[in-house]
């Protein structure tokens, strides 16, 4: 039987390069989404809004009756305007926060329950940011609810080991659909990045593919920091210029 994945928000952006790179590797996908995705990519695709408990209960156990099994779970709906957090709502702030972690522990829950029943338990991989590592002007609930991923990651991996192994990948800068509106000069984003270039949707999906491998069976608890060498120091930068 084909191993399976479940890629949450999986039907554009990063989150579909994930399920192609799965898909690619073998893997039986499915993805979950509040809206059907735009391009028919061959993905079992069941409808859920991933901030509800009950509607994440409703999506793992459609992925298990349709597919008959749970192998990796890849939490990577997210994100999040800007917004000044000098003068946004609270009701903003929480909804950040619903998003980008309690919504994967929700589903890390609930899927760690049907892996533990199997005899190859599973992999839970969550999708964080450099915005968890590094100051997040702009998107300050964002970047706190994406370091209390990493930390979650570190604590459910202790927990619920050793049937279940839970990563992270930590993203840098990625080129998606929506680059361009997050980026508008986008040679001088380039610029700063070492690699010369922007990370790409498959480049994310070929490192949670990795994690979820026998290859990185010891890797548990672990944080995959994917940024392309980082940022490039403001005294470099200042150097060059002088």
């Amino acid at each position: 039987m084909s191993r399976v994945a479940l890629v949450t928000g999986g039907t554009r952006g990063i989150g579909r390069g994930i399920a192609k790179a799965f898909a690619a590797a073998g893997y039986t996908v499915a993805v979950c989404g509040r809206k059907p995705p735009e391009q028919d990519d061959g993905f079992l695709f069941v409808a859920g809004d991933v901030r509800d408990a009950e509607q994440v209960d409703l999506i793992i156990r459609t992925v298990v009756e349709k597919l008959g099994r749970l192998d990796v779970v890849v939490n990577n709906a997210g994100g999040a305007p800007p917004a000044n957090a000098a003068t946004v709502s609270p009701r903003f702030h929480e909804s950040i926060l619903k998003l980008n972690l309690m919504a994967p522990l929700h589903v890390a829950q609930r899927a760690n329950a049907v892996m533990q029943t199997q005899d190859t338990g599973g992999v839970v991989v969550n999708i964080a940011s450099v915005s968890g590592l590094r100051p997040s002007p702009g998107t300050a609930a964002y970047g706190a609810a994406k370091a209390g991923l990493i930390s979650l990651t570190r604590s459910l991996a202790v927990e619920w080991a050793p049937k279940v192994r839970v990563v992270a990948v930590t993203p840098g800068l990625i080129a998606t659909e929506q680059a361009d509106l997050h980026y508008p000069d986008m040679a001088a984003v380039v610029a700063t990045v070492p690699a010369a270039r922007l990370g790409t949707p498959a480049d994310v999906g070929n490192a949670c593919v990795w994690l979820a491998s026998e290859a990185a069976s010891y890797a548990s608890g672990t944080n995959l920091v994917l940024e392309g060498g980082g940022e490039r120091p403001a005294f470099l930068t200042a150097q060059e210029k002088a």
